[in-house]
């Protein structure tokens, strides 16, 4: 049976209060961790602990590698679908800037009609749209909020093609290539360079070193490797492509401050930042995956809201966000409390960590509400 946790406010206003509640919260992760660690056999994690929208805690366990070096705050790990999130938060801040606008189609941005730019392995299928003019609709809104009708990506479909498969806007349905889309409207329509605009606008000045959305060869020093779903290790990708979708290399250290900064609104007007994290399409799937799930009965949905690249939802800590990152080696979580500008972070270079992420993120912030059962649809009871 699914455990309810009340957390008064007093509580969780002495949760942020001083270093000492953080050191003993940092504590009981750390034990948390371990016992994670010791149910899913993970080889290694890494977990950082935000409040006020100010990194608390970064705390590494396990290992990084076959040969047992030991994983650190300054390990280089996947980022995976956490980029995600960031680039929402880039487009976010261009539309606040008046850059952008989330709304208008991204057929207003490009300098041609979309499937004029034939099938680009870089980006996307563009030219398999030819003949369904629905791209004309599809807004940078609709993109950040998975709604632009495409499966996760062409290589997943039957025939390898892209195709949109409900009307833009109208529901949720996660989709790689969908963020390609906008990252290919950015650059082709804008003139931006998504890699040098988020180095410029973030990462470089928060001091995230080691994080870039392309390879660096002088991130093979401190690597992760990774471990998948039968304890099979396999080398780190060296991505040479910039993909918004999911291309971030980083580190525990330097994503920890991207996450303080996008919690507590760095660089952006209030209320644009409440619209980063403002769910505005309600979910209708009883599970994200596979994408494109069939449409649930209400009863059957969660409680949560597509929002500028994350997911909004509401628990018995107010509103929160979060974002998930995933492939056959990797595990990440990113969970936010609006109340308090509280987060936990978690970096997996080993699948298996993922099972016991519900329990992680409840010793990092208690009960938040998160929608485990549409996230994690085959993780046993929590």
């Amino acid at each position: 049976m699914r455990k309810t946790w009340i957390v008064p406010a007093m509580a969780i206003a002495a949760l942020a209060a001083g270093p000492s509640i953080a050191r003993d919260r940092a504590s009981s992760v750390a034990v948390a961790a371990r016992k994670a660690m010791a149910e899913t056999g993970a080889k290694g994690q890494a977990i950082a602990l935000i409040a006020n929208g100010k990194v608390t805690s970064v705390q590494s366990f396990g290992v990084r590698n076959a040969a047992g070096d030991p994983l650190t705050s300054d390990t280089v790990m996947y980022g995976a679908s956490l980029t995600k999130a960031v680039f929402g938060y880039l487009t976010t801040q261009l539309a606040a800037e008046g850059k952008l606008d989330l709304d208008k189609p991204i057929a207003a941005l490009l300098p041609r009609p979309l499937p004029d730019y034939a099938n680009l392995d870089a980006y996307g299928h563009w030219g398999d749209l030819a003949g369904d003019e629905r791209w004309r609709r599809i807004t940078p809104r609709m993109v950040l909020n998975h709604a632009t009708g495409f499966a996760n990506f062409a290589f997943l479909e039957p025939d390898q093609r892209l195709r949109i498969h409900f009307d833009p806007g109208t529901r949720y349905a996660y989709s790689g290539e969908g963020i390609m889309l906008l990252q290919f409207a950015l650059e082709q329509g804008l003139g931006l360079d998504v890699e040098s605009e988020l180095q410029r606008r973030y990462f470089m000045p928060l001091g995230m070193t080691r994080t870039s959305l392309k390879w660096q060869a002088r991130f093979a020093a401190n690597l992760a490797d990774g471990w998948d779903i039968d304890g099979k290790i396999q080398p780190h990708d060296e991505r040479s492509r910039v993909r918004a979708a999911g291309s971030m290399d980083t580190t525990i250290g330097d994503l920890a401050k991207m996450a303080a900064a996008m919690v507590a609104g760095y660089r952006m007007p209030a209320t644009w930042r409440a619209k980063f994290a403002t769910g505005t399409l309600p979910i209708t799937s009883r599970q994200q995956f596979p994408t494109l799930w069939p449409e649930a009965p209400p009863a059957e949905r969660p409680a949560a809201a597509a929002a500028l690249g994350v997911i909004a939802f509401s628990g018995p800590q107010g509103p929160g966000w979060f974002k998930g990152g995933h492939n056959d080696t990797t595990a990440n979580t990113l969970v936010c409390l609006e109340r308090g500008r509280r987060c936990v972070l978690i970096l997996a270079n080993d699948v298996r960590a993922e099972r016991a992420f519900p329990a992680l993120v409840r010793a990092a912030l208690g009960e938040t509400g998160v929608p485990y059962r549409w996230e994690y649809p085959g993780l046993p009871s929590y």
